[in-house]
C-alpha cells in the first residue's frame, strides 16, 4: 500500500461505523461500575456479608445460583 492509498484511523473508523449503520445498527455507550475499584470491592463485600447474615441467605443464594446458571447457559450457546 503506497502513501496515496493509506487512510487515517479517523477515516477507517468512519467507514466502519457507516457500514454498521448500513446494517441497521447504531452506536451506544454504556457506563459500567469499575469492578476493580476499592469502593466497588468494599461495597460488594459488604453486600455479600449482609446476604450471608440474613435469615433468608439460603433462598438468596439459590436465586443467585439460578441467575448465574441462566447466564452461563446463554453464553454457551
Amino acid at each position: 500500500m503506497n502513501k496515496a492509498e493509506r487512510i487515517s484511523s479517523r477515516e477507517r473508523v468512519a467507514r466502519r461505523r457507516a457500514a454498521l449503520r448500513a446494517r441497521g445498527l447504531r452506536p451506544k455507550q454504556f457506563w459500567l461500575p469499575d469492578v476493580a475499584s476499592p469502593e466497588f470491592i468494599a461495597q460488594a463485600s459488604a453486600d455479600a456479608r449482609a446476604i450471608a447474615a440474613s435469615e433468608d441467605s439460603a433462598e438468596a443464594q439459590a436465586f443467585i445460583n439460578s441467575v448465574i446458571d441462566d447466564v452461563w447457559s446463554d453464553l454457551e450457546r
